[in-house]
Parts: structure tokens; C-alpha cells; sequence
């Protein structure tokens, strides 16, 4: 079935369907909830947890040249220093007069098919722009930093200000010279991160596709300076290939060069993966050239000797970057979006039909992979499920199920995106095999207990 890519409608029906089916829901509802805090239940979390692992295998642990970290969220505050985020990491700020709603100039800009340049070009006459909530006056631009500030230790005062992350990238700079030197590694390799960031951000919304917490799964891949673009490349085709794996299809993506006048102060080339999502095109992952700034500015404000030996000819040099940046948060939307699915399915009223929802999830990410189904909760039905789904359980992530019929039991399963359910009917009981019904096609095949592990095994994995 064509999907509704363009229609706000397939939003609400995505997040009435996760609440519904506690894959996720707004963080802290009984108090009132929190602006845009959204919680992951049970089948999310699986989800969440299925898609890091897909990550980990697809970019560090099937390749010799990437090693995995995982660094602190709160860092000495020089860290944010030296990485520019101090001065750098704000946003435009604008607040209403009247409402006193506040929201970032450029996305204002934006609305008003305004080009949001007015710290590059002749500024704006906010006199002519208005709060899009109720019409208000709006106050002057100001900047405003997205780091959340905490202090360390019983002292509140400035000696004891400490940050939380807005990114994972400086641990992996920081931490370089002792993970280069303690796994001998060579140019090119990289190290890889999964793990929290957190950023004040103004204006968050659209579910999870903005949030103030949020988990990135990034690398930093080390280079010889004149190697940058062949590695440029990999990391695109394998951050391309890795949205196939996912099944999101290449019509909703679009790759972004972004403009010398528009890149970060640390980038050379930068390309911005943007998802064709309803609220319209946004950003999804990114991939930049960083040359060597980093490990250059870390260098400069520690006094650490951050140089690299190349082993063949004695040359010593600050490596340069290449950083592949992916949220998880994102990529579980993306995933959600390209796998919701409505289609018309038989009944058991023969002939009639109606409407089926189902996530078709990529099989190996589901947060199920099997539902063993009795057909009723008979003792001599109950009695091999239960002992089925144990063994089951050993090889795939199952979930047991006897509450009402097999054809609302079914739906609830295409709902979260089971791949398999296994029936076992009292002809099972006889013969020793079971009813495998396939998601995607709600095709059935009868197959034998004793081959049921191996059949799924190779349609799972």
C-alpha cells in the first residue's frame, strides 16, 4: 500500500498506535507529563535495543578498523572550551510580548518563507514578523546556549559548573592518544560510541524527532589528511546502505550538501541525510569532514601532545576526521514510519475484509521475532506452548500469548511487528507440528516441531 508520507494524519495514527501498544508514550503522564519527554515501554525499548545492535554490527564489530568506547556524560568543563561549544553552541532566540511562548528565529523565518540568514545578510525587520501561536509582537534575536549547566559538588558557584554532553564526539577526541597507543592501531581507524546527549533545545516537538534527551550513535574515523575524501566516501555508501537495511526507501531520502557559507565552524564538507517525513523534509543523519580541528583544539587548550607517528616513515601529524553522526531516536521514527503499514485483510466472515495495521519492521529488529499462540488455553494446548516458548526463548525474543481469539491475538502481533506466530491447535497434539503464520504475507505453513528452530532461524537471521 502507498504510504501517506505527506500527511499529518499518518503522525497521530503512529503515535496512537505506540501508546496503544506501550511501544512509546509521554514520559511522566501521570503528573501532567513534561514537554516533550517521551518514554520508551517494552516493545520500544526491545526496538531501541535490536537497532544498536544492528548499528554496532553494520559500522564497528564486522570491521577490524573500529573499536568501541564509551565516555563520560559530564566532562571537565575545558572539554566544551576547547570543542567551541561555550561560544558556539546557540541558537536564535525570539520570545512573544504577549503570549510568552519562545521560539528559534530561524524555524519563524522558516514559517514565513523567509530566508534565515539575518546574521549574514541585511537583518530583518522583526516589526514585520509575528508570533505564529497568537499573533504577538516578538522581542529582538539573542543567543542562547543549548547546554544544560549543573554544578559539581556541594559549592554552587562558578568553580563548580560542570555540563551535560550536547554530543559524544569530545570524548572520543579526548580519549584518542590512549586508545590509538593501548590497541596499536594504525591510520586509518576509528572509534565508535553509543550513548545520551542532552541539549536545551528551544523550539523541540514532532514526537521523538526533536527531544531535549536524546542517544546518538556516532564515530570519529582517524586519517592520514590526504586520505579524507576516499574515506568520505565509504562511510556515505555504508550510511546509505545501512537506511536499505532498514528498509526506508530511497524516494523518502535526500542527500544535502551543505553550502561553504552554511557549514559549522569545523567542517569542510559536510552531507546531511534529510527524511521526507510528514511534518516535510528534515534533517536525519549527518557525515562530515572535521579535518584535523578537533584533536588540533584539544591539543592547544590541554597542552597534551596529540600528534600521531605514522610507523612507516617517521612523519608525525595531528590525524584528521571524518564523522558519520546518527540519532537513535530518529532512526527508530524513520524505522516506525517506513514499516506502518494499513491494507485490507480477510476476516473470518468469508469474503469480507477490513482494515489491517501492521509494522512491517525489518524481521532482525523487530522487538518480537516469535509469538507462540495456543489456540485456546486447554491444558493439553497450554502444556506444550508453554514448554515451546521456553525453548524458544533460548535463540529468539519471544512472547507468550492465550488472551482472546487467534485472530485478535494475530492483529495485536502485526501491530508490533511480530514477523512469525506459531498456532499450536489440538491437531498439534497429534501430530507434533505447529501453524506458522508469516506477517508480511499472512501466508500459514504447518511445520514440525522438531524443525520449527531451524525454519526460523533461517528466516530471521
Amino acid at each position: 500500500m502507498a504510504k501517506e508520507k505527506n500527511n499529518l494524519n499518518l503522525m497521530d495514527k503512529l503515535i496512537a498506535l505506540c501508546k496503544q501498544r506501550g511501544i512509546i508514550f509521554p514520559g511522566s503522564e501521570i503528573y501532567g507529563g513534561l514537554a516533550n519527554s517521551w518514554d520508551f515501554g517494552p516493545y520500544g525499548a526491545l526496538l531501541k535495543n535490536n537497532i544498536r545492535q544492528a548499528w554496532l554490527k553494520h559500522f564497528v564489530t564486522s570491521r577490524d578498523d573500529m573499536l568501541l568506547m564509551e565516555s563520560g556524560v559530564i566532562m571537565n568543563p575545558k572539554v566544551w572550551q576547547a570543542s567551541g561549544h561555550l561560544q558556539n553552541f546557540t541558537d536564535p532566540l525570539v520570545d512573544c510580548k504577549k503570549c510568552k511562548k519562545r521560539w528559534r528565529a530561524d524555524h519563524i523565518l522558516e514559517q514565513k518563507s523567509a530566508v534565515p540568514r539575518y546574521d549574514k545578510e541585511k537583518p530583518v525587520d522583526w516589526k514585520e514578523i509575528h508570533c505564529p501561536e497568537c499573533g504577538g509582537e516578538l522581542t529582538a534575536v539573542r543567543n542562547f546556549n543549548l547546554m544544560f549547566k549543573s554544578f559539581m559538588g556541594p559549592v554552587e558557584d562558578k568553580s563548580a559548573e560542570v555540563y551535560l554532553r550536547p554530543e559524544l564526539a569530545a570524548g572520543m577526541f579526548t580519549d584518542f592518544k590512549l586508545i590509538q597507543q593501548a590497541n596499536r592501531k594504525k591510520l586509518p581507524f576509528g572509534i565508535a560510541q553509543i550513548g545520551k546527549a542532552f541539549r536545551n533545545e528551544i523550539t523541540p516537538g514532532n514526537f521523538i524527532f526533536r527531544t531535549r534527551e536524546f542517544e546518538i550513535m556516532e564515530l570519529e574515523y582517524f586519517i592520514k589528511p590526504k586520505e579524507w575524501q576516499s574515506a568520505f566516501d565509504m562511510w556515505f555508501n555504508l550510511m546509505k546502505a545501512w537506511l536499505k537495511n532498514l528498509n526506508v526507501a530511497d524516494e523518502d531520502i535526500k542527500i544535502n550538501e551543505i553550502q561553504a557559507g552554511e557549514l559549522a565552524h569545523y567542517s569542510e564538507r559536510t552531507v546531511d541525510f534529510e527524511y521526507n517525513y510528514p511534518f516535510g523534509l528534515k534533517e536525519l543523519y549527518g557525515l562530515a569532514y572535521r579535518t584535523d580541528f578537533d584533536l588540533s583544539s584539544h591539543a592547544k587548550f590541554s597542552g597534551a601532545d596529540l600528534t600521531y607517528t605514522d610507523p612507516d616513515t617517521g612523519e608525525k601529524f595531528i590525524p584528521h576526521v571524518v564523522e558519520p553522526s546518527m540519532g537513535l531516536e530518529r532512526t527508530v521514527l524513520v524505522t516506525l514510519l517506513s514499516a506502518y503499514t494499513e491494507e485490507e485483510a480477510p476476516t473470518a466472515d468469508e469474503g469480507e475484509t477490513d482494515t489491517r495495521v501492521v509494522l512491517k519492521l525489518p524481521k532482525h529488529i523487530a522487538p518480537i521475532q516469535v509469538a507462540v499462540l495456543p489456540l485456546s488455553k486447554k491444558d493439553e494446548l497450554v502444556r506444550i506452548a508453554q514448554v515451546l516458548a521456553q525453548d524458544l526463548r533460548q535463540k529468539f525474543i519471544v512472547e507468550y500469548d492465550d488472551t482472546q481469539s487467534i485472530g485478535r491475538r494475530y492483529r495485536r502481533q502485526d501491530e508490533i511487528g511480530t514477523p512469525y506466530c506459531v498456532t499450536i491447535d489440538f491437531d498439534s497434539v497429534k501430530d507434533k507440528a505447529v501453524t506458522v503464520r508469516d506477517r508480511d504475507t499472512m501466508k500459514q505453513e504447518r511445520v514440525n516441531l522438531l524443525d520449527l528452530i531451524d525454519y526460523l532461524k533461517e528466516r530471521l537471521f
